[in-house]
């Protein structure tokens, strides 16, 4: 039976159908089974993309628990060129709310999709009413992903310590660049599953984000405004180009203020990279040459190795002395027979010369490298200078007398302030540190570790030391350091800065004061340092000293320390003169500055010397007891002269202080009192 057309035409798209099946079938198998992971794997990569979640840059606080420098978390805005339907019409929606210009935005937009590019960035971290009024034009082709901006909210406060950080958040000076990768953290990722229009609705966490670690530094921001408003009115007063001041907290080392001048607002762009006027870390990671401050090192050293002792005469040569080829002068005058206690209060160069001479290279080499100098004191702060001192193999004939009264040496301010603290401390090196305590998100909150403190002098010597940079202030250079209420110690130095250019001394100086307070039992140390002064007005007892009485007074009130210095008399008058009981000249001293350094020594000058050292004159009469008696009764000095009072209380074996000039009208403890072991009687007079 022969078949019909229609039937025909069935068999034949019924087979067309089976290869098309087949075909089909066979399609399915090879992308399902064959090419399954390939098309898998295309499909993940439209349907999944890994986002970052960033995490907040840890905070900075004082130790108060003040901010100092935090992480706000802000939007900012990329698109998708290639989805942007209309770039006129997008760059005219972004230009407005973002205030950008229409016809750069368009470009730059079109330019992005003609090189295929998906991703564009258009503005980093906007403000919060600009991502709403993004966010509410519900545009497939705007995203806003989650960017922090660091903010510092007291400006210029302490930002040599805290430092600033790049575009990137990246620590770029100070805490934030030296402990950067501690308060970065480390960002988490997260794989996200999204629909055609690229809205997520499943999140997988593929590595766990690790806060950046919140630091707590032992600054106090009180002590550090008083410190960076008096260091900012000496420079300018003094016409110095550039300034220091270090407070630190004795026996636990911990720096309470570290200014520097001139400074800058971390806010701010740094548009130069490379630009560091006004960001160097001077206190740090500039040293220089500390002039008669250091002679509290000679002077200790001294006390250490030597049979010298404050009362000790040194020969001063009245003011000059043959040094070799070299002569060298007093910058005023000179003296005759100095003792070592007045070698200190007068600062005499000749005397610290003297002395140098009896230590000898070796034990003042020793005892300068004792007190930590030549060496780093492990802040962690970026680029910190270990000073210069150079090996005894390496000193000239004028190395020893040189740093006896501190040049051929540099130093940093925050050495001088770990010098200092020895003595204040009874002996012990102290290291500095500014970071308190960490807390990470968490975890329970740490201590800071702490080095271990090591002796460096006897406690006895400290103590001697102590007595000698009271006197300093009491009646020698450091007059203008004398604070209301507390007794203080401390050192000034002048030293003229050497002119690489000339290869001699300049017109400038670096003025400087080291101090501590109270003087029996030291809370604070205070290093101030003014660089490049000019004239008289540039002696470290004129531009130095002052800063010193104000920000030490400061801090120890804000420290609640109480005061050691009776409340009824007068404490800073105009035209006060003190001096201790053993001083004989009943008319008090005059106000000398520090020495200068003699230009006719330059550093690093001449050759090793053999020469034997000289041995200073010795007093055949016997040492002071230091230890007077006490325990005795008070006498009336009222109505007294100071020569009548003087001689009273040599016999009563009691120390005084003597305030002014001519009759005695007050004293502290009164008349009848009976006067407690190692205190003294504070006598004002007055005409």
């Amino acid at each position: 039976m022969q078949e019909s057309g229609e039937t025909k035409r069935v068999r034949l798209l019924f087979r067309i159908a089976l290869v098309w099946a087949a075909i089909i079938a066979a399609r399915l198998v090879h992308l399902q089974v064959v090419s399954h992971e390939e098309w898998k794997d295309a499909a993940l990569q439209q349907q999944e993309r890994e986002v970052e979640v960033p995490v907040p840059r840890g905070t900075i606080y004082d130790r108060n628990g003040k901010v100092l420098a935090k992480s706000l978390t802000l939007d900012s805005v990329c698109v998708n060129p290639r989805r942007i339907p209309d770039a006129e019409v997008a760059a005219r929606i972004l230009g407005a709310v973002l205030g950008q210009d229409t016809g750069e935005l368009q470009a730059k937009i079109e330019k992005a999709a003609a090189a295929k590019r998906g991703f564009l960035w258009v503005q980093r971290r906007i403000t919060r009413e600009q991502s709403e009024r993004l966010r509410n034009f519900n545009l497939d082709w705007i995203e806003l992903r989650q960017e922090t901006r660091r903010e510092y909210p007291s400006g210029q406060l302490a930002a040599h310590v805290i430092g600033s950080v790049d575009f990137q958040e990246r620590g770029s000076s100070g805490i934030e660049l030296a402990l950067d990768d501690d308060l970065q953290g480390q960002a988490g990722a997260v794989k996200l599953v999204t629909d055609v229009k690229q809205r997520a609705y499943e999140s997988t966490t593929e590595s766990a984000a690790l806060p950046g670690e919140d630091l707590t530094l032992t600054i106090d921001s009180r002590i550090q405004y008083t410190a960076e408003t008096e260091l900012a009115k000496a420079a300018i007063n003094s016409g110095a180009k550039s300034g220091s001041v270090v407070v630190m907290r004795v026996r636990t080392g911990e720096v309470l203020a570290l200014a520097n001048w001139p400074t800058f607002d971390p806010n701010g762009k740094l548009e130069d990279p490379h630009a560091i006027t006004g960001r160097n870390n001077l206190a740090v990671t500039v040293p220089y040459e500390p002039g008669s401050v250091f002679k509290v090192i000679t002077l200790s050293a001294a006390l250490e190795t030597t049979q010298l002792r404050p009362e000790s005469p040194i020969d001063c040569h009245r003011g000059a002395l043959r040094v070799g080829n070299h002569t060298v002068h007093e910058a005023h005058g000179g003296y005759g027979i100095l003792s070592l206690a007045d070698v200190l209060a007068k600062s005499s160069n000749i005397g610290a010369i003297e002395i140098g001479k009896v230590v000898g290279q070796a034990n003042l080499y020793e005892y300068v490298t004792r007190f930590g100098f030549g060496r780093p004191t492990g802040l962690p702060m970026p680029a910190e200078s270990s000073g210069q001192l150079k090996p005894v193999k390496r000193w000239g004939s004028m190395t020893l007398p040189s740093i006896s009264m501190g040049h051929e040496v540099s130093v940093t301010a925050v050495q001088l302030a770990q010098a200092c603290e020895v003595v204040a401390s009874g002996g012990q090196l102290i290291r500095p540190v500014i970071v308190l305590k960490r807390h990470r998100g968490g975890e329970a909150e740490r201590e800071e570790p702490r080095q271990a403190s090591r002796q460096v002098i006897r406690p006895e010597t400290a103590i001697t030391m102590r007595a000698m940079m009271e006197g300093v202030v009491l009646h020698g250079t450091g007059r203008n350091a004398k604070l209301n209420g507390y007794t203080s110690g401390g050192k000034t130095g002048t030293a003229k800065i050497f002119d690489n250019v000339t290869h001699s001394y300049s017109r400038y100086y670096n003025g400087s004061f080291m101090g501590f307070a109270p003087v029996k039992n030291p809370e604070i140390v205070v290093v101030v340092t003014l660089n490049r002064t000019t004239g008289g007005a540039g002696y470290g007892g004129q531009v130095a000293g002052p800063v010193f009485r104000v920000v030490a007074n400061d801090a120890l009130r804000i420290l609640d320390v109480p005061k050691d210095l009776p409340e009824n008399l007068p404490e800073n008058l105009p035209e006060e003169k003190v001096q201790p009981v053993n001083e004989l000249s009943v008319d008090g001293l005059e106000p000398e500055p520090d020495s200068e350094p003699v230009s006719s020594i330059p550093p690093g000058l001449g050759a090793a010397s053999n020469t034997p050292t000289q041995a200073p004159f010795f007093s055949p009469t016997a040492p002071r007891d230091p230890n007077a008696p006490t325990g005795v009764r008070v006498p009336n000095f009222r109505g007294r002269t100071m020569r009548d009072v003087l001689e009273k209380a040599t016999e009563s074996g009691i120390v005084v202080e003597v305030v002014g000039r001519g009759i005695a009208r007050a004293q502290a403890p009164e008349a009848g009192a009976i006067l407690p072991a190692g205190e003294r009687v504070r006598v004002q007079f007055d005409r």
